[in-house]
């Protein structure tokens, strides 16, 4: 027996709870005084907790979100139109990212600052979207469980593998394309493992694809994500040093000692096993257009937390410096602010380019109407009838 397809308000909600988190995260990261940084404090503890969340939910619902309106289409391979639009965003999420970290003063000074090529989240984010779709396009030709079972495969190796590709150096790589695999240049986000959760967001989309249309499938879904959330959490590290004691593998005992990407994972899972539990409290409105709008959220709040271009955010001025008060009123009104500047922009974004769009109209019309008062006066005044009269007596 089958229900009717709805709209997934849960992963709007996720979206949103995720830049949301973010938008905290690093104001609270970036301002807060070293003093208060006590992570024997419980509050601070747990703060920093959630906040480590925040990237693996991103990448997650990422993979999630692109590969269930991939794999829904009904066309397929490069017929599918969702790949040049995956394509498209891609390339501009990256293009974002490296013009973000753009310094106009050392273009003044006719350089480049050595951080415009470090790879942030951004690039991180773009390039998994095209590597996802390079995947997709390469075996969508022989079935989608063959596609789900690749993307699971491939996220496990890739976080079985972080001890091997953590500490590499890659010198035979330009650096610019080495900064996407190491960190050792500076790069925040690097393609691996982070692409390990774009390919674990994929797999659970294929199988929410295939599954969602039964009644009982939340219930089912929701028990296995929790259940399997908290074994991750709390028990990944012994799964791994119970396969390095039955085969002696030694990359299991060096994950288990180093378990970070399991255990997030683990994060994910249960919260969105609560978001989906909940998800029919997810309909504002307000939680959509958020949950939509993170790119351009991400873009304002680079420019008024870090500067940017120029250079002349918050952390110039209040950088490690406020006090937990001031922390807390100062994220609140940086959340709700950010937010409401995207919004109201996109809602009035048609009538501001029409706005704009006649000013600039009645800017030219001015202009030229100005610069033609101004050539009849210079042809008529005093010093050009002189220049004439000398100039026709030389003659």
């Amino acid at each position: 027996m089958t229900k009717p397809k709805e709209r997934l308000h849960f992963l709007d909600a996720i979206r949103a709870f995720a830049i949301i988190m973010m938008l905290q995260g690093h104001f609270v990261h970036a301002l807060l005084e070293d003093i208060y940084r006590d992570k024997s404090n419980f509050v601070y503890l747990t703060w920093e907790y959630l906040r480590g969340m925040t990237a693996p939910t991103f990448f997650t619902i990422t993979g999630f979100v692109f590969s269930f309106l991939l794999l829904k289409h009904k066309n397929s391979g490069i017929d599918n139109p969702r790949v040049l639009k995956g394509i498209k965003r891609g390339v501009k999420v990256i293009l974002w990212g490296y013009l973000l970290r753009l310094s106009l003063y050392a273009i003044f000074k006719g350089t480049v600052n050595p951080s415009f090529f470090y790879v942030d989240v951004l690039q991180c984010i773009g390039t998994s979207l095209l590597l996802l779709i390079g995947i997709y396009l390469v075996i969508c030709h022989i079935n989608k469980a063959y596609f789900r079972n690749t993307m699971l495969f491939i996220g496990v190796a890739i976080f079985l593998l972080q001890p091997t590709y953590g500490s590499c150096v890659l010198k035979f790589l330009p650096q610019t394309l080495a900064n996407y695999f190491t960190s050792i240049n500076g790069s925040i986000f690097t393609l691996f493992p982070w692409f390990g959760y774009v390919c674990f967001g994929s797999f659970m989309a294929s199988i929410f694809l295939k599954y969602r249309s039964y009644i009982e499938f939340y219930k089912y879904a929701i028990f296995t994500l929790f259940t399997t959330g908290l074994i991750l959490i709390f028990s990944s590290s012994a799964i791994l040093m119970l396969f390095y004691n039955l085969t002696g593998i030694a990359v299991f005992k060096s994950v288990a000692y180093n378990n970070f990407l399991f255990i997030r994972l683990g994060n994910v899972f249960v919260l969105f096993s609560i978001f989906m539990a909940l998800r029919n409290y997810f309909k504002s409105q307000v939680m959509i257009k958020v949950g939509g709008r993170t790119l351009s959220i991400y873009i304002l709040h680079f420019f008024i937390l870090y500067g940017s271009w120029f250079g002349l955010g918050l952390t110039r001025f209040f950088y490690h410096s406020l006090n937990p008060t001031e922390i807390l009123i100062g994220a609140l009104l940086f959340v709700v602010g950010i937010c409401s500047i995207v919004l109201y922009y996109y809602e009035y974004e048609r009538n501001l380019k029409e706005f704009l769009t006649q000013m600039f109209i009645e800017g030219g019309q001015r202009t030229k109407l100005l610069m033609s008062e101004v050539i009849t006066a210079l042809k008529t005044s005093v010093i050009v009838r002189k220049y004439r009269t000398i100039r026709d007596v030389k003659r």
